[in-house]
Formats: C-alpha cells, sequence, structure tokens
C-alpha cells in the first residue's frame, strides 16, 4: 500500500513513548514495529466501515479520525495523534454500524486482528487496554459456519495458553514398567525423557501398546529402547497454529514444548482440538487412516468446506495456504505410501518434490498439481524405470481423483522429463540458467519453487545448494527472469483506474491471481534468488530479502500486505463460490468489494507495479 508512514526507527520510538505498547518489553517493541502496516489517507477519505473495522487495530501516528455512528450526521468521537481504535478497541466490541473517516490528512498503523489476539495472550498488561478480538470478528458467512472449526482460535492463541500442567519426565535409563507406572499414576498418555535437563525423548502409551507388549520386550528394559529419541517440538512463545501445523504435517499426536532448551510442558491432540470434521489436524489424520482411494477422495472432498471455515473466521491468508496445502501433503505422502506398499519398497532412494504453489504452501481449494522425482544417482532406466513410472501414475492419477487435477502443462512426475535421477536435475537447471530461453524461464518458475513431501529430502536439499550458487548474483539470468516477471503487469490503466474484462460473462471482473498474487510471487522468488535464499515460502522469501538487502523493510511489508489483502479476497470469493456449489475460480468481480476494498485493492496493484518498475530498472 503507498505509504507515507514514518521510517521503523521513528515508529520503534513511538511504540516506546506510547501509553499502551510503552508496557512491553523492547524485543517485543521491534517484532509488533515489524509488524505494523501504515497508511496515509487524506481529509474526508474513510478509513473502514463496519466488518472491516473489526478486522484490524489502527493506531493514529498524527491526524484525527472520527468515528461516526451509522445514520449519524455528527461525529460520535473524534480521535488524535496515539489513539487507537478498530479490533480491540471497538466501541462495545462490535464494528456492525460505525465508521472511521479522515478528518485531515492523517497517517495510521495497521495491526491485523490476530496480532492483537496473540498481543494481549502473551501480554496480560495489554488486556487492560485492549480486548482480545473474537475469532471472526466481523467475518463474512453464516453463524453456523463463523468459528464452527475450533482451531481457527489457534490462529493467534500462543502454546503456552494451551499447557495444562508441568511435564511429566523421567530419566532415559528409567524402566518401562516404571514408564507405564508413572503414566498411570499421573494419568497422562506419555513421558518426557530428560538427560541433564535437556529434551532426550518422548514416550507415549502407544508406544508401551506398540513396542513393548507386542513386541514381548521385557518391562525392566530401560524406556530410551521403545523412547521416539529427539522428537520435534515447539517453542513456548509459538501460535498454537504452528502446533496444529506440525501435527498434521506429520500426523503426530504429542508435541513436546520447549522454553529455549528447558522443557515446559507437553501438548497433546486432545489439548489443541475436539477432533472436528473439517479441521485439519483431524483431516489429516483421516487421512492416514484411508487404505482405499475412494476413501482418499471423500477426506479430500472436505478440503473446501475447511476453506470456507477459514475464510469465515478471517484467518490470514498466509495461514490458510499452510492449512490446506498441509492436508494436500498428507494426501500425496498417503497415495506414495499405498503405492509402495502395491509396488514393493523402491529400488534406489528417491524424493518425491512438489512444486509451484504446494511447494510454496500457499495452495487454495483451487489447485491443479505440480510435482517431480528426484532420483538416487544410482538410478538406471533398464532396471529401475518401470518401478518409478508405475508410481508417478499411482500418485498423480490418485492426486487427479482426489481433485487436484493434472497439471495441463504435464509438469508432473509420471512424465518422463520430470522424473529424473540428481544428476539430471542438476544439468536441467544448470542450462536453463546459462540459456534462458522462453521455455526455460516458464520451468524456472515452476521448478525453483520446490519442497520434498516423502523420501529422502537430502536429494533436493543439494541440489538446492547447487542451483542457489548459480543463481545468487548473476545479472544476465536474473535480468531474463525479471523480464519474464513483467508479462504479469496489474491491471491498472493509464489514470490510475483498475481495467477490468470489458466483454463476456466475467465483465467488470480481475483476474486476482494472475494480475496481483504471480506477479508478487513472481518478485519473491526473484529476491532469493538474487540473494541466493533457500527460502520457499513468498511471505518468507520477502522477510528473508528485506533483511539481506535485496529490497527495503518498508516495500517487504507493503508487498506482503498486498499479498495479504489480494489472496485473502481471492480465498473469500472461492468460498462464497463453493458455499453456492459453484467451480472455484479466480476471476472476481469489483462489484462484490466495497468503495473502501476496491481503493485497498487499486492501492495493492500500484504497490506491485512500482516495485516490478524498481526491479525493471535495477536489471536494465
Amino acid at each position: 500500500m503507498p505509504s507515507a508512514c514514518l521510517p521503523e526507527p521513528s515508529l520503534s520510538e513511538l511504540l516506546g513513548r506510547h501509553r499502551v505498547f510503552s508496557l512491553l518489553d523492547a524485543a517485543s517493541q521491534a517484532r509488533l514495529a515489524r509488524r505494523l502496516a501504515c497508511r496515509r489517507f487524506e481529509a474526508g477519505e474513510r478509513v473502514a466501515a463496519d466488518a472491516a473495522l473489526g478486522r484490524r487495530l489502527g493506531w493514529v501516528l498524527c491526524g484525527r479520525v472520527a468515528l461516526l455512528r451509522e445514520g449519524g450526521a455528527a461525529d460520535v468521537a473524534t480521535l488524535e495523534g496515539g489513539e487507537l481504535f478498530g479490533a480491540g478497541a471497538l466501541p462495545r466490541g462490535e464494528p456492525q454500524g460505525w465508521t472511521a473517516v479522515a478528518r485531515e490528512r492523517t497517517d495510521i498503523a495497521f495491526l491485523p486482528a490476530a496480532d492483537v489476539a496473540q498481543l494481549c495472550a502473551e501480554h496480560p498488561a495489554m488486556a487492560l487496554f485492549l480486548a482480545p478480538p473474537p475469532a471472526g470478528n466481523g467475518a463474512g458467512g453464516s453463524a453456523a459456519e463463523r468459528g464452527s472449526d475450533p482451531h481457527l482460535g489457534l490462529m493467534a492463541q500462543p502454546v503456552r495458553g494451551l499447557l495444562k500442567r508441568a511435564p511429566v519426565t523421567l530419566a532415559p535409563h528409567a524402566s518401562i514398567l516404571q514408564a507405564a507406572q508413572t503414566m498411570r499414576d499421573e494419568r497422562v498418555s506419555s513421558v518426557l525423557l530428560l538427560e541433564q535437563e535437556h529434551l532426550f525423548g518422548l514416550v507415549t502409551d502407544r508406544d508401551l501398546r506398540n513396542r513393548v507388549l507386542a513386541a514381548g520386550l521385557d518391562p525392566q528394559e530401560p524406556v530410551h529402547r521403545v523412547a521416539t529419541v529427539a522428537p520435534l517440538a515447539v517453542d513456548v512463545a509459538q501460535p498454537a497454529f504452528e502446533a496444529l501445523l506440525l501435527m498434521a504435517r506429520h500426523n503426530i499426536h504429542h508435541v513436546p514444548v520447549l522454553d529455549g532448551t528447558r522443557v515446559v510442558g507437553m501438548l497433546t491432540a486432545t489439548d489443541i482440538t475436539e477432533q472436528h470434521s473439517t479441521s485439519a489436524v483431524y483431516l489429516a489424520g483421516e487421512v492416514h487412516k484411508q487404505t482405499t482411494l475412494q476413501g482418499l477422495v471423500e477426506v479430500a472432498g472436505r478440503v473446501k468446506a475447511l476453506q470456507r471455515n477459514l475464510a469465515a473466521a478471517q484467518a490470514s491468508a498466509c495461514s490458510t495456504g499452510h492449512i490446506v496445502t498441509a492436508v494436500t501433503d498428507a494426501v500425496t505422502t498417503r497415495l506414495l505410501q499405498m503405492a509402495e506398499a502395491q509396488l514393493g519398497p523402491a529400488p534406489v532412494d528417491y524424493a518425491w518434490v512438489a512444486a509451484g504453489s504446494q511447494a510454496r504452501s500457499e495452495q487454495t481449494a483451487r489447485s491443479d498439481q505440480d510435482n517431480c522425482l528426484v532420483l538416487d544417482d544410482r538410478y538406471d532406466e533398464a532396471a529401475h524405470g518401470a518401478y518409478f513410472r508405475a508410481l508417478a501414475a499411482f500418485v498423480n492419477d490418485g492426486l487427479n481423483a482426489c481433485g487436484y487435477v493434472h497439471c495441463p502443462g504435464e509438469m508432473m512426475a509420471r512424465t518422463d522429463e520430470w522424473r529424473q535421477p540428481q544428476w539430471r536435475w542438476a544439468e536441467y537447471f544448470r542450462r536453463w540458467t546459462e540459456e534462458p530461453e522462453p521455455r526455460a524461464l516458464m520451468l524456472t518458475c515452476v521448478f525453483f519453487d520446490l519442497r520434498a513431501i516423502h523420501g529422502r529430502a537430502e536429494l533436493l536439499d543439494s541440489l538446492r545448494a547447487q542451483v542457489l550458487r548459480q543463481t545468487q548474483g548473476n545479472r544476465i539470468f536474473l535480468a531474463y527472469m525479471v523480464g519474464n516477471a513483467l508479462k504479469h503487469r496489474p491491471p491498472l490503466s493509464l489514470f490510475g483506474g483498475i481495467a477490468t474484462v470489458r466483454a463476456g460473462k466475467l465483465r467488470d471482473a480481475v483476474d486476482l491471481k494472475h494480475s496481483g498474487i504471480v506477479p508478487i510471487v513472481d518478485l519473491a522468488r526473484i529476491y532469493a534468488l538474487a540473494g541466493g535464499h533457500e527460502a520457499v515460502n513468498t511471505y518468507a522469501r520477502l522477510e528473508v530479502a528485506a533483511q539481506s538487502g535485496e529490497i527495503s523493510e518498508q516495500s517487504a511489508r507493503d508487498l506482503r500486505d498486498a499479498l495479504e489483502f489480494m489472496a485473502g479476497l481471492r480465498i473469500r470469493h472461492q468460498a462464497q463460490q463453493t458455499r453456492q456449489g459453484q467451480a472455484a475460480d479466480n476471476m472476481l468481480s469489483l462489484s462484490e468489494l466495497s468503495n473502501f476494498e476496491r481503493s485497498q485493492l487499486k492501492d495493492a496493484f500500484a504497490v506491485v507495479q512500482t516495485l516490478q518498475s524498481v526491479l525493471a530498472q535495477r536489471y536494465r
């Protein structure tokens, strides 16, 4: 968004002097400064109204903002520099019927409602001044849908808020019998193993059943023999959403919680959620229980309802992308497991690799599939080709049946060209980098966004490191990438208006994906390749690019805000379509937007256009 905001050092100084934010420690103030998005409003310009007012907290930096009640001509209140309004600071907590209008040229810093809720949860003193906004505040959708998924409140709540008791621990050399007795006496389903106050491992009641009783193991043996060593863990300050995502991706039900290196608790699936049929953890768990393709098809069919619930609760587009993609990852992994059960173990190591939006964890309910296979260099076509052809066909066709349609360009593992040993992939990338002709540039946009889903991830990791060494600072290649990226331009007219489709059923519509989201994805990819950064997610790429100086911190924030806004519009648009039984698409009619949202969309397009021009000049 066009910004007239103070530079970050001045913003940080203002936080330190503010009557509310000064209660935060310096580190929290620095994090808050990075999350604030600033914008200038001219006199008479509407800032927000109704539901939009409850989606973010506004902090008046300078100028004046009037709050008006629906139907009233006079100002109910006038806010000046330092005052707060919106999410967490609403009249009687209800946004409906209220409008905020700038009375003179005014600079406002905004914080999303989810961040306000997290701030209040992590810093109790904030609750003296701010009311934590409820999940779904100001959201659209029916009352039945709003808040129907118990996971949605986890977007802002920190993990520490879910801990119910101190951790139950034992030493690794304690006996299996002692572990079972401890779980019984403490009425818990798991025990953490600590070695010199550091996390060593984890034992669950399932381990006792499967690894002890079923295996006939002597209960006097040391418990570390049946433990999961070095288990996945979360930090106490992380959003509970991160724990949910970890459980969904890895199909686990117990996660140790750390404060630095100190163990402070255990989080279980039952702590996080009731088993709701359109929740991410539940869906991922259901996926791994399926033994037939038809069962997978049924479970994957609930993703549209999951996205509708996320949209109704105003979950961020970034979080929604991660959650929806977690289910796709689970479906892909289960199909690979089913394929191996049918075909036998793989003859050589491989990595099943997602490309495109799945790799970036930015999927929506309407996604085709892009994937490939990276095979160990011991791969021999004559000896192993038939196996991997069958494996790829099984998974690609299974994904298609589950709603992830075949890639129109055949960029899938079942295509011989995209099922190759590691050395051949290295040759592909070298050729694309050194000879960036049109097809090579098109392929780089797909295959430079890669993430290992199943198998031996090291095959991709070493390949990625080699590729980044080839692209970092390669100005000729990057100039071609910029030229290719500029083929997707925001639909702004000569006079700054939004140019829409002129005729047909899509009249008055804009393509949110190709006109707005894809250009930002392209920009972030170029920043990552130029800096040699391993990040794949677009939000993460923009953050690391700002840290390395590839882009200014302010420009990175503008792009992240623009992406979040447009991706959010797309998600809500698709949710509305699926709610009405229509096929989801990316074509948004401007008639669906309020005047305020149209203004924001125009600002978002302008941000993209400006930064495209900057990059074009840099690599001219």
